[in-house]
């Protein structure tokens, strides 16, 4: 099987499963206008002046790179110009550090009048920003200053590789013999959820040239590093891992637990059903889809509202964000050629937006479910 890369066909799968075109479309133009226009108890964007805005994490009352990041990619498969402009400036005006030893790299979270909040960076967020950059440059045109979308990707992904290098200062985002990403710049540890190979295929076209060869290996490598990382029977991964694909239980910062399946490890499945869709590489992606969708609909029959160890092991807390497990495992059916992939999509289409003040996770994953699931989460080159 060839991915979309190639062939240039984005599945859409609420549509195989007989839902009508008319009322995709609707579902999807309605979900974007909650989350940007709705009102104050629904939106996570807001307009900042003239030409400016921001996502809010309203679960934490802060801008975090990972959200602003998201924002981006949401706008431009959307292709929705004049927002993604406006995130991107604020990102640029207050998030960016143009000093200090994390100087090119952008803050992870600030103040919703953007102060900065630390002055260290998150991967995540550069990678979702020069993913979404490469796209607006390949779909609207490059402009000038902050606006030469391509170049200021590069200059990202210049900096993840090589920060340090010149200055004697800082350090990079990802490990360069393993070629894995790190959870933080200054860890020894991963997130599986960062790994985005689909993300490093494009990359390795799109990069400074000197930096192509990395990333075409940085891809191989996050698709390995999965295999370690994700549970042999549940399909399951921890929320941080070691570079070996063990989970952490304890971070080395604040000393909080992550050996679980839990908020951040959700994204993982997502990831694997959108890189099958895209260049559809490894078949490992789909066998591991389905497992996860198998916990959930069989062994846990149908409750995705849970946090459990990877082996399965059913912890006493409530899941933080269970709108995003009931997303994410229906974007995992880009994957899966299995008996639970339309179980899962259709628990997606009949749950709506999460409300409240943690809705701004959920409805983020929620919203690229929508757009994976409806042939609308495309490469832009």
């Amino acid at each position: 099987m060839q991915g979309a890369f190639i062939t240039g066909i984005y599945k859409n799968v609420w549509k195989e499963y007989g839902y009508k075109q008319e009322e995709i479309d609707r579902k999807v133009e309605e979900a974007f206008q909650t989350l940007f226009y709705g009102s104050e108890e629904e939106r996570i964007y807001h307009s900042v002046g003239a030409d400016m805005g921001y996502i809010e994490d309203t679960g934490n009352i802060d801008v975090r790179t990972e959200g602003m990041s998201y924002g981006m990619m949401m706008c431009v498969q959307m292709d929705k110009k004049e927002e993604f402009d406006r995130i991107w400036k604020w990102t640029k005006t207050y998030m960016y550090m143009d000093k200090g030893e994390n100087k090119e790299y952008f803050a992870w979270s600030c103040q919703l009048d953007g102060t900065k909040n630390a002055w260290g960076p998150a991967p995540d967020g550069e990678e979702y920003f020069a993913m979404a950059l490469f796209f607006a440059a390949n779909r609207w045109g490059n402009g000038t200053g902050i606006f030469n979308y391509e170049e200021q990707a590069r200059e990202i992904l210049s900096a993840c590789l090589h920060k340090g290098e010149s200055e004697g200062t800082g350090k990079p985002m990802w490990d360069l013999e393993r070629k894995l990403i790190k959870f933080i710049t200054e860890c020894d540890f991963t997130d599986p959820s960062y790994h985005l190979p689909h993300f490093y295929e494009l990359f390795s076209l799109w990069a400074k040239e000197e930096d192509q060869r990395f990333w075409k290996d940085a891809a191989a490598a996050s698709r390995e590093y999965l295999k370690k990382a994700c549970h042999p029977v549940t399909g399951l991964c921890g929320e941080y891992a070691d570079y070996e694909g063990v989970p952490l239980k304890a971070d080395h910062i604040a000393g909080q637990r992550h050996d679980w399946y839990y908020s951040d490890a959700y994204r993982t499945i997502a990831n694997l059903g959108l890189d099958y869709l895209w260049f559809a590489k490894d078949e490992w992606e789909c066998d591991n889809v389905e497992k996860i969708q198998k916990f959930f609909c069989e062994t846990q029959k149908g409750r995705m509202d849970g946090v459990y160890l990877i082996d399965g092991t059913v912890l006493k807390e409530p899941a933080r964000h269970p709108i995003a497990i009931v997303a994410t495992n229906a974007q995992g059916s880009l994957a899966s050629k299995g008996e639970y992939g339309k179980e899962c999509v259709k628990r997606f289409w009949e749950t709506p937006l999460r409300k409240g003040e943690k809705r701004y996770y959920d409805n983020c994953l929620y919203f690229f479910a929508l757009l994976a699931l409806s042939g609308r989460y495309r490469i832009w080159k």
